[in-house]
């Protein structure tokens, strides 16, 4: 489990296609790996990977056919936020966070808003039903609330510390986005469909 608070922002230092898997070494930048051991848990864009190999400034990860076909931002030299799993003892500064990503969207709007930046995004329909003003959601991995939504686009205010910290500042129209909707939003959605008498027999 995650919080979505970004620790680091590393980059994809090696890629390597395995079939339709890949192998991918990355730089983990200012992630200190001192307390990360072979099989655990990073959150790379969003992504839970698993370390299958550590050196003292890099980690890598294999990652599945699924994942890839799943997520967007895998490629050599790019450059992806990192977060190392959450201890019960953490601060949980911002929302549970499963690092199984529901699925991608597309970056409709970023823009400049007094000192902060305007980010709108179009979500798959399939996952806009979960998102709710005032809500919660990942995008690359990290922990935003949702401002408003229209339709299936939704619009976050990122305040310059977000910025700063993470790869977000390289967003642009077009761009496509790691999304992991509100775990507590699918359980909701579950529970109703068992409460509904039309689905009884």
């Amino acid at each position: 489990m995650f919080t979505g608070i970004i620790q680091a922002v590393g980059k994809i230092h090696e890629y390597e296609a395995r079939g339709n898997d890949a192998r991918m070494v990355i730089d983990a930048g200012g992630l200190d790996l001192a307390d990360v051991a072979v099989g655990d848990s990073i959150a790379v864009n969003g992504v839970c990977l698993t370390a299958v190999a550590l050196a003292p400034a890099t980690f890598t990860v294999d990652v599945s056919a699924e994942t890839l076909r799943c997520t967007e931002g895998f490629a050599p030299g790019a450059k992806v936020n990192l977060e190392k799993a959450m201890r019960p003892i953490d601060r949980l500064g911002g929302h549970i966070v499963s690092g199984h990503v529901d699925g991608t969207g597309a970056v409709a709007r970023f823009e400049a808003a007094g000192e902060s930046h305007l980010l709108a995004i179009d979500a798959p329909a399939e996952l806009a039903r979960y998102i709710a003003a005032k809500g919660s959601i990942t995008v690359q991995g990290v922990s935003l609330t949702v401002n408003r939504v229209e339709g299936v686009r939704f619009f976050i205010n990122l305040i310059p510390h977000t910025l700063a910290m993470t790869t977000l500042k390289h967003l642009e129209p077009g761009s496509r986005v790691n999304l992991e909707i509100d775990m507590v939003a699918r359980y909701v959605e579950r529970l109703t469909q068992f409460m509904n008498p039309s689905d009884k027999d």
